[in-house]
C-alpha cells in the first residue's frame, strides 16, 4: 500500500456547519427507521422464508426514495444458476452533472439467523435501546449501513438541495449473509449503472466507539464439508473397539493435524502476510471475546497480524450423534464444516487446494475423505494512494473529531474482489458502523447509537466533499 500524496482541501464551514445541524436533527427518525428495518427478519439462509427479504427489499426502497434524490427506485434478482434466482437488491442511480464524479454506496438489507433465541437479553427481532446501544439481530450488521446510507442522503438532499452535481448509485444487496450468490451475475447484468468513480461498502469494523477506521485489508474465505468415513456400517464399540479405528477417531486426529501445538495454523501452502500494526493490549480481546480466565491466546506474533495478516483454520459444526443420542458403536462416517480465512495477498483457490493437499495427505489409518459444497472469496487490499481515499479520511477526522484508524479485518468481504476486477478504475472505501462491542453474527447485536450518528455524519461530509470536486 502507498500513502497518498493528495492533500483534501477544506470544505466550506458553513456547509458543513448546515449537514452538522441537518444530522443531529433527522437522528431520532433515522433511528426510528432504523428499528423498523431491524423488525423485519431478513435471513437469507436457504432453511428461511424468502417473503421476509422480499419486504425488507421493499422497505429499503421506500426509505431511499424518501431521500427525494432518485428519479425511481427499483429492486432487481440476478440468476444464481439455471433458473434460481437471488433475493432482491435495491438499485437507485442520480446521474452526475458539471464534470462532478458518481459515487456508489452499498451496504446489505439481509442478516444473519438469531440463533439461540435463550442467549438474547432481548428479542431478537424487536430493536430495543438500552443505554447508548440498539439490540436487535441486523440492527448494526449491516441495516445501521443502510440507514447511515439513506440518512446522509437525506442530509445532504435538504442542506444541498437541487444544485447536487454530484452522481449517486445505491445498491443495497439482499444476499451478503448467504455467501452473495448472485452477485457477479449482479454486476453484469446493471455494469453501467454501478459504475462509479468511488465505491463506499459500508460493513465494516470502527476502532473504538469514539475513533472512526477505514479498513485497508479483509481475509478472503474457503468454507467446505469434510467427511471422513472408516467402515461401511456402525459396529460395537465394545467388541471391535481396539481393532478397528472408527470415523470420529480418524477425524480428530485429522483435524488436529491442521495446527500446531501454538494454536497456528500448520498447512503448508498457506501464507501470511508482512504488515505494520497499531497497538493492541491483550486485555482488549480478552475482555471482547469473553475469553475465561486461565485460557492463553494462541498463535504467534502481534495479536492484530493473526486476526488481519495471518490464516486460519476453523471448525464451525460437526455432524455426529448427539450426547443425548450416544450409543455404544464405532462411527462409521462424521462431517464437519471448515471454515478458512485467507492472508491478503493469496489467492482463495490457492489457499485451498493448499488444505485440500494437508487433508488427504493426513488421512490417518487410510481413512476415505469426500470433500463437498466448496465455497472461495477471495482477500482484498485497497489502495491507499488515491484523491477518494484522502476525501474519505478526512470525511471521517471531521466527522468524529478523532484521527481514523487504518486497519485490517479478520472478516471476509470477497464481493470486493468482484467490484474491484469489475471496476479497476474505482476507488474503493471500506467504512463501517459496527465496533468492538457490536457481536455482529451472535446474540445480542447491537448499534452503539453514536458511532451511528458519527456515520452518518462523515458521509454526508463525504457527499459534500465529493461534489466540489471537479
Amino acid at each position: 500500500m502507498t500513502e497518498t500524496s493528495y492533500s483534501p482541501a477544506p470544505l466550506n464551514p458553513e456547509l458543513s456547519a448546515k449537514l452538522r445541524e441537518s444530522v443531529q436533527g433527522a437522528l431520532p427518525a433515522s433511528i426510528a427507521d432504523l428499528s423498523a428495518l431491524v423488525r423485519i427478519p431478513s435471513v437469507s439462509w436457504d432453511t428461511f422464508d424468502p417473503e421476509n427479504v422480499v419486504v425488507s427489499s421493499k422497505a429499503v426502497a421506500a426509505l431511499i426514495e424518501s431521500t427525494g434524490l432518485f428519479e425511481s427506485v427499483t429492486t432487481s434478482r440476478a440468476p444464481i444458476e439455471g433458473d434460481q434466482l437471488g433475493h432482491p437488491a435495491v438499485l437507485a442511480k442520480r446521474p452526475a452533472k458539471n464534470g462532478r464524479p458518481t459515487v456508489l454506496l452499498y451496504a446489505h438489507h439481509d442478516v444473519q439467523p438469531e440463533g439461540d433465541e435463550a442467549l438474547w437479553e432481548t428479542l431478537p427481532f424487536e430493536p430495543t435501546v438500552r443505554g447508548e446501544r440498539l439490540y436487535g439481530r441486523g440492527a448494526s450488521d449491516d441495516k445501521a449501513g443502510v440507514m447511515s446510507h439513506v440518512a446522509a442522503l437525506r442530509a445532504i438532499h435538504e442542506v444541498v438541495g437541487d444544485d447536487l452535481d454530484l452522481g449517486i448509485v445505491v445498491f443495497i444487496e439482499g444476499e451478503e449473509e448467504f455467501g452473495s450468490r448472485s452477485f457477479t451475475n449482479f454486476l453484469a447484468q446493471h455494469h453501467d449503472e454501478l459504475a462509479a468513480d468511488v465505491i463506499v461498502v459500508a460493513d465494516a469494523d470502527n476502532w473504538t466507539t469514539s475513533v472512526p477506521a477505514l479498513t485497508v485489508g479483509l481475509r478472503g474465505n474457503v468454507t467446505f464439508k469434510l467427511t471422513v468415513s472408516t467402515l461401511a456400517h456402525a459396529s460395537h464399540s465394545g467388541m471391535m473397539g481396539g481393532a478397528v479405528p472408527d470415523a470420529m477417531l480418524a477425524m480428530v486426529r485429522l483435524l488436529a493435524s491442521l495446527h500446531a501445538e501454538d494454536g497456528s495454523v500448520a498447512v503448508e501452502g498457506m501464507t501470511s502476510r508482512e504488515a505494520e500494526y497499531p497497538e493492541f493490549d491483550e486485555a482488549e480481546i480478552r475482555q471482547t471475546t469473553g475469553l475465561l480466565e486461565g485460557v492463553s491466546l494462541i498463535g504467534d506474533g502481534p495479536i492484530l497480524s493473526r486476526m488481519w495478516s495471518k490464516p486460519t483454520v476453523t471448525v464451525t459444526g460437526i455432524d455426529a450423534p448427539s450426547v443425548a443420542n450416544a450409543s455404544n458403536t464405532l462411527l462409521p462416517t462424521v462431517s464437519v464444516r471448515i471454515s478458512a480465512r485467507v492472508a491478503p495477498g493469496q489467492p482463495a483457490v490457492e489457499a485451498f487446494q493448499a488444505l485440500k493437499t494437508h487433508l488427504e495427505s493426513n488421512a490417518p489409518f487410510g481413512a476415505h475423505l469426500e470433500i463437498s459444497d466448496v465455497d472461495t472469496g477471495n482477500p482484498f487490499l485497497v489502495d491507499t494512494s488515491g484523491w477518494g481515499f484522502a476525501e474519505g479520511l478526512a470525511a471521517l477526522a471531521e466527522g468524529w473529531g478523532e484521527t481514523p484508524v487504518q486497519t485490517g479485518a479478520g472478516g471476509s468481504i470477497p464481493f470486493i474482489s468482484d467490484l474491484a476486477e469489475v471496476f479497476p478504475e474505482a476507488q474503493i472505501l471500506v467504512t463501517g458502523v459496527e465496533d468492538p462491542d457490536t457481536r455482529a453474527h451472535s446474540p445480542n447485536e447491537s448499534q452503539h447509537l453514536g458511532v451511528f450518528h458519527r456515520s452518518i455524519l462523515s458521509e454526508a461530509l463525504l457527499l459534500a466533499r465529493l461534489d466540489a470536486r471537479s
